[in-house]
């Protein structure tokens, strides 16, 4: 700073307070500048006389902006930028609306007397730059301000600016306007990954700044920014040809122009997000699909207002989609979804997830089926007219299917999803959630083949699953690895034993979370069948179980690394057979409201805790603050809830 102010007097650096606001003191940080302030020298006159008391802007103040501009392009270095835009606002942001192309550059170690230190320095800021774009920053609520992103784009600006920028929500009093993002177009021209969440107040004009001068942007996300209309999303579309991936949610000034330009120019475009969005039709798809080159592979549409014409577009040319993902599209009819599958177009689609959507019947599913032959992975929610013939007809006709998951789709009953689990001989997972038609019926086992591809089976919160049922599976599913039932409130011992005798491949993650009627039979049984297998155990909320489980853990589970036990009936004698159990990489322990665990189990913990880095003790009310505290201090690498 001496190069810019000449001071009069002796030289040194203040060491004291901060001399800016607190958003600029964040320079400091960024650009790991020295603050220079002269000290003020003692008068050498002693005596009574009267000073005539003046106010007046140091010198440089009065300069001008061009001036100050002039001398700014002249500081190559970014330590001294820094230190510059620590001075004032005013020098901040003169600072930030400059771009790289205004700073003059000189040849130093080309200069007379240049030492070996300076060309080193220079080597150093030249090896920096080399690592354009790698640098991330992310604000939040109260600290996202235009001088904290003007003082990125500043700090950052000697070692390429930055490569990630994620703003989520505003500062409600001097929150991020289009100035903060104007000066990260001009700091950071090589970013590539933008993300602006519910930021009310940036419009098109900061967008197009970025569009300016940010042309190697290749990921945007724009959520709940309502002041962005087309114009903004053209500007992107005409300047950031290397755009890849494209996220617009609850845009309401985003429509059918702005996406038609993405679809027109960026041609390196692989996915696509569109959600909430009323402006948004049936062109905009058209426009970003129809391309004979289109590269997408990845395309979620929600709560838009698209008819059949845009699902038949989707299957006629989306021939390398790979994720596909259509929730709550109100306007499409079963018509739009059969023609999607009868367009035979999807012959690369891995996944596809359908979300309420009332277009989506029997008949329309298994032209699907058809259509997307290479189909793996499949999930239908709140689908309500999908029935049991519709799910069997989609399984016979995706003979590549490996998962299936099935949320609140309350026609499909216990018959179809059996049905459909004995036809695909290539199924690896199966997951229920909330399906109040699946309940229990008549044993019908012996009629269908066992599924010996199924790895894992969720069964979640259906109030109608029972023993019955739970029996039944356990003979179509002998090889399942990973089994999880929670909530399911009905189970019992007599459903479960014959599920845990009949898994033949070993249990590895096993979560019976609110098993209510479960107790410690069950537990010794998959100890003794699949301890050697056993990893994840989650009994939370079982709360007939009691020490004599634990007690068969200590036993036999040897690989068990993650136990919960919350809410179970576990006492301190429990926890001191577990601390002496054969259990060698137990790394997450969850006691959490075990009422009767008390002060007694402090060695026990402290004990296990030689291999936890986790342990619950919320709700714990039995064990003493104090003894917690001493755990937390013992336990320093462990984090313990309390």
């Amino acid at each position: 700073m001496s190069t810019l102010v000449n001071y009069s007097g002796d030289n040194e650096f203040y060491s004291g307070g901060s001399l800016c606001s607190a958003d600029l003191g964040l320079m400091l940080a960024l650009g790991h500048a020295d603050i220079y302030c002269p000290v003020s020298k003692r008068a050498r006159i002693s005596g009574p006389f009267v000073v005539e008391e003046r106010t007046k802007n140091p010198s440089i103040e009065v300069l001008p902006n061009e001036c100050l501009f002039e001398i700014f392009r002249r500081l190559e270095g970014g330590r001294e930028r820094s230190a510059a835009a620590c001075v004032s606002k005013r020098w901040l942001m003169l600072l930030s609306n400059m771009r790289s192309s205004d700073i003059r550059h000189t040849n130093l170690s080309a200069a007379n007397g240049a030492s070996d230190d300076t060309k080193m320095a220079s080597a150093d800021e030249d090896l920096e730059v080399e690592c354009d774009g790698y640098l991330t920053r992310c604000l939040e609520g109260k600290k996202a301000t235009d001088i904290r992103l003007s003082a990125m784009a500043v700090g950052t600006s000697s070692r390429g600016g930055l490569g990630k920028l994620s703003v989520r929500g505003s500062n409600p009093v001097r929150g991020i306007t289009n100035v903060g993002l104007s000066a990260i177009a001009h700091g950071c021209p090589s970013l590539r990954v933008l993300s602006l969440w519910d930021v009310q107040d940036v419009g098109d004009e900061g967008l197009m700044e970025i569009a300016r001068g940010c042309h190697s942007l290749e990921k945007l996300d724009l959520t709940k920014c309502p002041s962005i209309s087309n114009k903004g999303l053209v500007a992107i579309a005409e300047n950031c040809p290397s755009l890849t991936s494209l996220t617009i949610e609850s845009c309401k000034n985003i429509g059918n122009e702005g996406l038609q330009a993405i679809g027109r120019c960026c041609t390196k475009l692989e996915s696509l997000t569109i959600k909430d969005c009323p402006l948004v039709g049936d062109q905009a798809v058209v426009s970003l699909l129809s391309s004979g080159n289109t590269r997408l592979k990845k395309v979620k549409l929600h709560s838009l207002n698209i008819t059949d014409f845009s699902l038949a577009v989707i299957g006629h040319y989306g021939k390398v989609i790979i994720d596909l993902n259509l929730c709550k599209l109100g306007h499409v009819s079963p018509r739009g979804f059969w023609v999607m599958g009868a367009a035979q177009g999807l012959q690369s689609l891995a996944s596809l997830t359908v979300t309420s959507c009332i277009g989506l019947t029997n008949p329309s599913l298994e032209a699907v089926g058809k259509g997307c032959t290479n189909i793996k992975s499949m999930c239908l929610r709140e689908c309500k007219r999908v029935t049991d013939s519709g799910l069997v007809a989609f399984a016979q006709a995706a003979g590549s299917l490996e998962h299936l998951l099935l949320e609140e789709c309350d026609k499909i009953t216990q018959t179809g999803i059996l049905n459909a689990v004995s036809i695909c001989s290539k199924l690896k997972s199966l997951s229920l959630v909330k399906c109040s038609g699946v309940r229990d019926l008549p044993p019908q086992a012996s009629l269908l083949s066992p599924c010996d591809s199924l790895r894992s089976l969720s069964i979640r919160s259906c109030a109608g699953f029972g023993s019955r049922s739970l029996a039944m599976v356990g003979k179509l599913c002998p090889q399942l690895h990973h089994l999880d039932l929670s909530g399911l409130t009905r189970i019992t011992d007599a459903g479960l034993l014959p599920l845990l005798e009949s898994s033949k491949a070993g249990l590895v993650k096993v979560n019976l979370t609110h098993c209510l009627n479960v107790t410690d039979e069950v537990v010794l049984s998959l100890a003794r069948l699949h301890g050697e297998t056993l990893e994840l155990l989650n009994l939370d909320g079982c709360r007939r179980v009691t020490d004599a489980s634990l007690v068969a853990i200590a036993d036999n589970c040897l690989l068990l690394n993650d136990l919960d036990v919350s809410k179970c009936s576990i006492t301190d004698s429990g926890v001191a057979a577990l601390s002496q159990g054969v259990q060698l990489n137990l790394q997450v322990l969850s006691l959490s409201g075990c009422s009767m665990v008390t002060n007694k189990s402090f060695s026990s913990l402290r004990t296990l805790g030689e291999s936890l880095i986790g342990l619950n003790l919320q709700h714990c009310n039995a064990i003493g603050s104090s003894r917690v505290e001493a755990l937390v201090e013992d336990l320093w690498r462990c984090d313990i809830l309390s």
